[in-house]
């Protein structure tokens, strides 16, 4: 067993490692910044409300970096590294709440490397990294909402679900799962109506702006996205892309599965709890992996492999709720260098 100071020791040590690394080698590597990164510097040159393609988030954060640090290439790949530590951090934060137990918080961190959304692509600041840290934060802070009863919590979800939206309307796959879950618990009558009022409430006066500017503009950004999707009436399109569809994840989710087999003495598929921590992870993990994978299948759309960035956040918090029992902790220390160095 590892020292909790030792683990948080390690923990900070790997943040700041994969921060540099990842700041560093684009910076010495690529000739240019990537096209999302200066399309969002052209968004952010004449900043508004909205834009053809996106909501104005991800360009309000490549100007402010632009404003700070001027052109210098290397200031929007650390822009970008920032946002996957931040998801980082809240992802640590809720397994810590979930297991109480600071080593198998930051395996569910660690667990993370395994998926290239969150290395080999992560240079690539754009709508799909803006969304990490409020996709993460907004799980986290409706976990503490229905825990803590504090009004903080309410209005700090309210902000980190606005700032999704602002950054993708993708979010709302996510939106759908926590209220899902919210609504569960309202049913039980283990959480207040008030209280989900409150965070819609304060979620659409941030958005606000962005809806008054989808009016005035006949939802431009909307009808791009449905274009995006390749949305028709083809049949075979509601078979072969949802397939393909499935198959490029599992081609994805890998070295995760390798990474994480490695850690269990056995694998066995214990009686499972359905407790509320694995019902809170259901539906803000799973559900929205589900309902994406189902538009697909209903709608015949077409489900391009980089949306997917921030679905697979909480995978490494899922596989070890379920394989806690199994996981070997005494040979981390093993773990730990194999995967961080």
């Amino acid at each position: 067993m590892i020292a909790k100071k030792n683990i948080h020791k390690i923990y900070f040590l790997f943040l700041f490692f994969h921060l540099l690394l990842w700041t560093i080698i684009p910076t010495l590597t690529n000739v240019n910044l990537p096209l999302d990164t200066i399309e969002a510097l052209a968004w952010g040159s004449n900043i508004d409300w909205g834009f053809n393609k996106h909501p104005p988030f991800s360009a309000f954060a490549v100007e402010s970096f632009y404003k700070i640090f001027g052109n210098q290439d290397w200031a929007f790949y650390l822009l970008s590294q920032i946002f996957i530590v931040l998801g980082f951090i809240a992802v640590f934060k809720l397994a810590n709440e979930l297991f109480n137990n600071d080593q198998l918080a930051f395996l569910s961190v660690i667990l993370l490397e395994g998926i290239y959304f969150f290395n080999y692509t992560s240079p690539e600041f754009n709508v799909n990294v803006s969304q990490l840290p409020f996709w993460a934060l907004s799980i986290y802070f409706s976990w503490r909402l229905i825990k803590y009863n504090k009004f903080l919590d309410i209005l700090l979800l309210g902000l980190f679900l606005a700032l999704g939206l602002l950054s993708k309307y993708l979010f709302l796959y996510l939106i759908f799962g926590i209220y899902s879950f919210f609504i569960f618990l309202i049913l039980k009558r283990k959480i207040k109506f008030y209280k989900i009022f409150f965070v819609s409430l304060f979620t659409l006066i941030i958005i606000s702006p962005h809806l008054i500017w989808l009016f005035e503009n006949d939802f431009v950004t909307i009808t791009y996205g449905l274009q995006r999707t390749g949305i028709d009436r083809s049949l075979t399109n509601h078979f072969v892309f949802p397939i393909i569809f499935i198959l490029k994840q599992v081609g994805i989710l890998l070295p995760f599965l390798l990474m994480s087999f490695l850690l269990l003495k056995k694998i066995k598929f214990n009686k499972i709890k359905f407790d509320e921590k694995l019902i809170f992870l259901l539906f803000t993990f799973l559900t929205p992996i589900i309902l994406i994978t189902l538009t697909s299948f209903l709608t015949g759309a077409k489900i391009r492999t980089m949306w997917m960035t921030p679905f697979y956040l909480f995978i490494g918090v899922f596989f070890i709720h379920i394989f806690k029992k199994n996981i070997i902790l005494k040979n981390l220390k093993t773990f730990y260098f194999i995967f961080l160095f």
